[in-house]
């Protein structure tokens, strides 16, 4: 099986992330910034398609930040969060002094797993009355936050298991719960889970299983996953 991480945590008080009525205002100000900004998905966007949007300057070069007031503006705003100087945009407060060391490289974030090629992801909490935990391939120009679990090198084979109704037992089974919510988690529930060893016939089997959930969900351009996935008006093809 694949191994599994959790996604970006950016401890970042709120600054990386924009709406999109926030990024087009900030474009607006500073166009220079465009070609830093990513898709990013936490499970509420991933789930119900909500739009949301992070300055990512990982490798921007020292002069280019120079060069964009209010990004650094935003940079400078952020190590003030992170040193407890004061709180985010968010209105909170950094939680611990271990912050402070992360506001020396304020361009980085506290994790990161930002994979280079498509990637899978499994929300860490998911609604109880579903009959599969919605799960999706995810392009690499998208970043994810730590409210997802990442799996780098997940095939249509790994996808078709873990979406299956015998994964969805061990999971009723054994994780965690959020009040009632499904709690996934990687220690108890992915790496304990028994991965079945297929024959090849087998595999293909599940791979063409698991390549009619997706072409099921792509009839349906308009839905997003929590409606597909809703028990009550999951579609009859998926």
């Amino acid at each position: 099986s694949p191994r599994i991480g959790i996604g970006n945590k950016p401890i970042d008080g709120g600054w990386y992330l924009f709406t999109p009525e926030e990024k087009a205002g900030f474009l607006a100000q500073e166009p220079s910034a465009a070609p830093y900004f990513r898709s990013w998905i936490g499970s509420d966007e991933f789930l119900y398609n909500v739009e949301r949007w992070f300055l990512w300057l990982h490798d921007v070069e020292p002069e280019t930040v120079r060069q964009m007031p209010l990004t650094r503006k935003r940079l400078e705003a952020l190590q003030r969060f992170r040193r407890g100087e004061e709180p985010g945009k968010n209105g909170r407060r950094a939680k611990d002094a271990a912050t402070a060391e992360l506001a020396r490289i304020p361009t980085r974030l506290h994790v990161e797993n930002v994979p280079n090629e498509r990637y899978f992801v499994i929300p860490k909490v998911s609604s109880e009355t579903r009959a599969y935990i919605p799960m999706a391939f995810v392009e690499p120009d998208v970043l994810s936050s730590d409210l997802l679990f990442i799996l780098r090198d997940a095939t249509l084979f790994d996808f078709g298991i873990l979406t299956s109704t015998m994964h969805m037992a061990w999971v009723r089974g054994i994780c965690g719960r959020l009040e009632s919510r499904f709690r996934y988690s990687a220690g108890i529930v992915y790496n304990n889970f028994p991965w079945p060893r297929p024959t090849a016939a087998q595999r293909a089997a599940i791979q063409g299983a698991a390549q009619k959930v997706l072409d099921a969900r792509a009839a349906h351009p308009g839905a997003t996953l929590a409606d597909l996935y809703d028990p009550t008006a999951m579609p009859p093809d998926l």
